[in-house]
């Protein structure tokens, strides 16, 4: 029990400071931000492809599986929003 309790309070505290961080950075750097994020959540779904090909029951395929839906939602997403918004840097001609 203590160790749960544990994993739950480092979680929580992450991700305060998670939020946190990310509030506080100005307009201009959100680009190389989420550009890092991106590098991240890659990393992210790799782990969530192999936990899924280690899956034993049927619970854990479909939590894995699940796990590699949202990573690869969170993936595309941040590049389109990263394209996004580099396009208001690139003047006429880069925007679409």
């Amino acid at each position: 029990m203590t160790g749960e309790i544990s994993l739950l309070t480092i979680f929580v505290l992450s991700v305060f400071v998670g939020f946190e961080v990310v509030s506080k950075v100005a307009a201009i750097l959100h680009t190389p931000l989420m550009s890092g994020a991106n590098a991240i959540h890659g990393v992210i779904l790799v782990g969530a492809i192999l936990v899924a090909g280690k899956a034993e029951s049927t619970v854990e395929l479909l939590l894995a599986l699940l796990a590699v839906v949202f990573a690869t939602v969170n993936v595309v997403g941040g590049f389109v929003a990263t394209d996004r918004m580099l396009s208001m840097f690139g003047g006429k001609e880069r925007r679409r």
